[in-house]
């Protein structure tokens, strides 16, 4: 897959400003590393303020993601919108409804983030949290995967997961974290609350900052020994206990 074809290319740095400046959804952003310039900082802060992903790359990336003048910027505009953490927080609130969302600590496959969208908005989720780094493009493959949920659930993207889960649990949100060691099984946590589920990297897991920060831990009981559910997999189960509870 090569996410640079899934999405429209602003290229050079007038274009992608003006972009910046009238609010155009930008999935990430690509600078050149020596690129300098009035225009290069206003573009970085900016970004920073919208949360959206800059990567500084050599000039052979950027020649590869287009033959036209870049002048050491290039843009994809994003095929979705997204929403402030806070704003979705209050939002569900002022619905009279109970938070449920997904924190997603360094998953990065797209259709794992579609899968995930698709069970998280079946079984009651009201949003999805994506950090700026470490976190798939959601290209087009990804709204796919997702047949079409990306588009109808609230994505919150957040400079840091750290960031993320301190706001949570400032909105009175608990933080279930999923790991192996140390943890209950999940039909024993209680999902009746406010709450939000963090899934990790399928390779590493969750992040030492979740370890720091979470107020439970989580984990699916396994028949067998082979612990090694697909992160989409995993989290659907998580979700579909969290719904069993709220009907119930």
């Amino acid at each position: 897959m090569k996410p640079a074809r899934s999405l429209p290319l602003l290229i050079g740095r007038k274009p992608v400003l003006e972009a910046l400046e009238q609010g155009t959804a930008i999935e990430k952003l690509f600078l050149l590393r020596s690129a300098t310039g009035a225009e290069i900082t206003t573009i970085k802060q900016l970004a920073r303020e919208r949360n959206i992903p800059v990567s500084q790359v050599p000039v052979e990336k950027l020649n590869n993601l287009t033959k036209a003048q870049h002048q050491g910027v290039v843009a994809w505009t994003s095929l979705l919108s997204y929403i402030d953490l806070q704003d979705a927080v209050s939002h569900v609130v002022d619905q009279g409804q109970v938070p449920l969302f997904v924190l997603l600590d360094g998953v990065t496959d797209v259709r794992n983030v579609g899968a995930i969208a698709r069970s998280a908005l079946c079984c009651g989720a009201q949003g999805l949290i994506l950090p700026t780094s470490s976190s798939a493009s959601l290209t087009e493959d990804a709204i796919k995967t997702s047949a079409g949920a990306l588009r109808n659930i609230m994505l919150c993207r957040i400079p840091s997961v750290p960031q993320a889960i301190d706001l949570l649990r400032l909105n009175g949100i608990q933080v279930l974290a999923t790991q192996m060691k140390g943890s209950v099984p999940v039909y024993e946590a209680d999902f009746t609350g406010p709450s939000c589920i963090v899934m990790g990297a399928e390779d590493t897991g969750i992040s030492n900052d979740v370890k720091k920060r979470a107020d439970a831990f989580i984990r699916i009981p396994m028949a067998t020994s082979f612990d090694s559910l697909n992160v989409s997999v995993a989290t659907g189960m998580i979700l579909y206990e969290a719904l069993r509870q709220r009907i119930a």
